[in-house]
């Protein structure tokens, strides 16, 4: 039987330098500035970081790859049945002088379902905010995030 499976992608041009994105994308200190509600782990390979959005909402994943300034993606290890199957990543293009193109994915969901959809959808609402925080530091609330 041959198992489809569905993958995520989002492209975006940012004006910073790679290393700044990369940090926002990596370190935990940087990651709960537009993504999650709490964040921690080691910023090495196989490492393992917790995501915290809520108390329902605890999850991790291992780092599988760690370039700086250029990819960084994680496999999911403890989430929901949705989530667990999948990695996401993200991938730095230098494209000139403070001007990258950031290259997102989150691959290998089992199911084009409702969560799926709507995944898709907050990435590109989060990646916008990523955008906004790395360009002019601002911090969407935790609350006010998709």
């Amino acid at each position: 039987m041959d198992m489809k499976s569905y993958h995520i992608y989002h492209d975006l041009l940012i004006n910073t330098s790679a290393a700044n994105l990369f940090n926002a994308v990596s370190k935990p200190v940087e990651l709960i500035n537009w993504w999650p509600l709490t964040c921690s782990g080691e910023e090495k390979l196989n490492a393992v970081y917790n995501l915290n959005f809520t108390d329902t909402y605890n999850w991790f994943g291992k780092v599988i790859t760690y370039k700086p300034p250029t990819s960084f993606h994680i496999q999911m290890t403890q989430s929901n049945a949705n989530w667990d199957p999948t990695s996401f990543g993200f991938d730095i293009e230098e494209i000139s002088n403070n001007k990258v193109q950031l290259h997102f994915w989150h691959k290998n969901w089992q199911d084009c379902n409702a969560e799926f959809k709507q995944s898709s959808f907050c990435w590109a609402m989060l990646l916008n905010g990523l955008k906004k925080y790395v360009e002019r530091g601002t911090v969407i609330p935790f609350e006010e995030r998709e």
